[in-house]
C-alpha cells in the first residue's frame, strides 16, 4: 500500500522528505532550457516594470525556467546564475503561488531549492492578498499568478566578510532581481518589483525563517 501511494505521488510530481520531524511536500521542477529564441538584447530592450497582469496562470516549465534563470545552479561546482561574494549565497527565493496560478501546483508559499531545482512547501493557501496588504496595500500585486520573494540571510556572507557582508548580500539581491526581469521577458512574461512592505508582517504571512529578511517582492505573470 505504501509503495502504491508513493508511486501515485511521484506521478503527480510530488514526493515527501522529512524535516524537523514533519513531512515536507516537495515538487521536483522540470529541467530548465539553456537556449532561447529571445536574444539578451531583445530582453534588455523590452524589459519594463509591469503592474498589470492578465488572469492567466503559468505552467511548471515556466516556473522552473524563471527560478533557474533567477538564481539556479549553472555549473557542476554548484555556482549559480547570479554572482555571489565568495560563493556564500546568502539569498533565498520564495515562490508565492495563487489559486490556479500554476497548473498542478496548489496555492501556497514554496522555498526554491537551487541544488535540487525543486520547490518545498512552506505555507499552504492563497496568500497573495495578504502579501499585497503588507506591501502598503498595493493591490495590483495580487493580480499576478505568482510572486517571487527574494530574501537575504546576512550571516552567511558576514561569516566571511564581516559587516561588509551586508552590502554584498544586498548587491546579490540586485543581481537576482535583474536575472528575473530578463528571464521573464525571454518567456514572454512580465515582472514587477516592490521594495515597500512591512518586513516583519511579510515574514509572518509567509512563515519564512526570521533570519531570511525579505528584501524584494517581484510579481510575475502575463502582461495585461
Amino acid at each position: 500500500m505504501n509503495l502504491m501511494w508513493s508511486a501515485i505521488m511521484m506521478m503527480l510530481g510530488f514526493f515527501f522528505s522529512s524535516g524537523g520531524g514533519q513531512a515536507a511536500e516537495v515538487i521536483k521542477l522540470p529541467p530548465p532550457a539553456h537556449k532561447s529564441a529571445v536574444s539578451l538584447e531583445d530582453a534588455l530592450l523590452r524589459r519594463r516594470t509591469v503592474r498589470h497582469f492578465a488572469s492567466r496562470g503559468l505552467d511548471l516549465n515556466q516556473v522552473s525556467q524563471l527560478l533557474w534563470g533567477t538564481d539556479g545552479v549553472s555549473d557542476p561546482r554548484g555556482l549559480r546564475t547570479a554572482p555571489s561574494a565568495g560563493a556564500t549565497y546568502p539569498v533565498d527565493l520564495y515562490l508565492v503561488v495563487g489559486e490556479r496560478g500554476v497548473a498542478t501546483v496548489p496555492a501556497g508559499v514554496y522555498h526554491y531549492l537551487p541544488k535540487e531545482n525543486s520547490l518545498k512547501l512552506i505555507t499552504p493557501g492563497e496568500l497573495r492578498p495578504a502579501v499585497a496588504r503588507a506591501s502598503l496595500s498595493q493591490s495590483w500585486m495580487a493580480e499576478a499568478p505568482i510572486m517571487v520573494v527574494i530574501t537575504g540571510e546576512y550571516r552567511r556572507c558576514m561569516a566571511r566578510y564581516g559587516e561588509r557582508g551586508i552590502r554584498y548580500t544586498i548587491m546579490e539581491v540586485g543581481h537576482t532581481a535583474e536575472n528575473l526581469f530578463l528571464q521573464a521577458e525571454a518567456l514572454g512574461l512580465g515582472a514587477g518589483i516592490v521594495g515597500a512592505f512591512e518586513d516583519r508582517t511579510i515574514t509572518q504571512v509567509l512563515k519564512t525563517p526570521a533570519a531570511h529578511e525579505p528584501l524584494l517582492i517581484m510579481p510575475v505573470g502575463y502582461k495585461h
